[in-house]
């Protein structure tokens, strides 16, 4: 099977999330990291302790109970993490009738989305997908991926939507803001963030930037390596 590559905003959106194990609680997280208007939790184990961080969240809730239909009322996403084939059958069969998007951890044929590996690095995120034939080469590549997208790629993008907003309160034509932006990640500014150069990281944004914005060259220096 194909799967259509996608990006999910998560924000003011409920999701659920039945199993609390190991698994269970990296998938928590994730959605937690990623903004999830709510988390819903249910497992019928009690609470990890581990997970005291999380559970203190305001939106974050934990019921120590079996899993219910009525639990997917008001559900944008849902993930099953639970070792049970009967519950996790039904939570496929119940979502896909309600078109709720639904992850069964390591079972693709009961998902209507998987979750890809990923390297992030900042607001950077490199997504890896096998479409579900192999995780573990997919796990090696993330690997691979790890050792040549260092944290130099968060600073440099980090720096690019400062000066994104900068272009764009000049007012200049799109034609003129894409030069610019495609000056710099062409550059030599990833190796001088890499190498903790800042003179060369400077010379590089003179070249690129127009001169209005010179100015602003030591603001957007500030904490960069």
């Amino acid at each position: 099977m194909r799967y259509y590559p996608i990006f999910v905003n998560l924000e003011n959106k409920h999701c659920l999330v039945v199993g609390a194990g190991e698994v269970g609680k990296r998938k928590i997280q994730s959605l937690v990291d990623a903004g999830a208007g709510s988390v819903t939790i249910i497992d019928t184990r009690p609470a990890d302790p581990e997970m005291d961080g999380v559970l203190a969240l305001d939106n974050v809730t934990f019921e120590g109970r079996e899993f219910r239909d009525l639990d997917l009322d008001g559900k944008f996403l849902v993930i099953a993490c639970t070792s049970s084939e009967e519950v996790n059958w039904r939570i496929s069969t119940l979502c896909a009738e309600r078109g709720i998007l639904c992850n069964i951890v390591d079972q693709p044929e009961k998902c209507s989305f998987i979750v890809p590996a990923t390297v992030k690095r900042g607001d950077l995120t490199v997504a890896i997908s096998t479409a579900g034939q192999s995780p573990a080469m997919a796990k090696r590549i993330r690997r691979e991926l790890q050792e040549n997208f260092g944290d130099e790629y968060a600073v440099l993008l980090s720096l690019m939507g400062k000066v994104r907003a900068l272009m764009l309160s000049l007012g200049l034509e799109t034609k003129a803001n894409t030069a610019v932006f495609r000056s710099l990640v062409n550059s030599g500014l990833l190796e001088a963030i890499r190498m903790h150069n800042l003179d060369a990281a400077e010379e590089i944004l003179k070249e690129s930037l127009p001169q209005p914005l010179y100015a602003n060259i030591p603001e957007l220096l500030d904490g960069l390596v």
